[in-house]
């Protein structure tokens, strides 16, 4: 009976730090985000966003921050993009990204207080549940429905 038991607890102390070892090394940087699918390429999108923020100044990163939108090498594989809600003094952090060839994948990742770096949260990770619905809700009702707006 002993060694039955100690058996078992080995084994599903292993089965415990397998799916550890899974998640700690899964694939993907930003498993968090909460992500939206377009149905137009990405370049497209990109365009999109940037009228956005052409017509809206106010929603642009001060430049004395130093966030440039675009990637940060050739293998890069997000589009980063930043976001400004003045009236929170936040920087909204979100990626585009290809999901086909008609298809992009826009993902909300992290909020910044202030305009000094390094306040990050994470959504769906570092925020109580109505602190992440209300900044989902305030990102997707000042800016991603905007943008949904002028797909044609």
């Amino acid at each position: 009976m002993k060694k039955i038991t100690l058996t078992i607890l080995i084994v599903v102390l292993g089965l415990v730090l397998l799916v550890f070892l899974a998640k700690l090394f899964s694939p993907g940087s930003y498993s968090n985000a909460e992500q939206y699918e377009f149905n137009i390429s990405e370049s497209d999108l990109i365009l999109l966003i940037n009228d956005f923020k052409n017509e809206n100044p106010r929603y642009q990163v001060p430049r004395q921050v130093g966030l440039l939108d675009g990637r940060s090498n050739k293998a890069d594989h997000w589009y980063h993009v930043y976001f400004y809600y003045p009236q929170e003094n936040q920087i909204i952090y979100i990626w585009t990204r290809p999901s086909g060839t008609q298809k992009t994948t826009l993902a909300f990742v992290s909020i910044n207080d202030g305009l000094v770096l390094g306040n990050w949260k994470d959504i769906n990770k570092n925020l109580s549940s109505d602190e992440n619905a209300d900044q989902k809700a305030k990102f997707e009702n000042r800016i991603l429905n905007k943008i949904k707006q002028k797909i044609r």
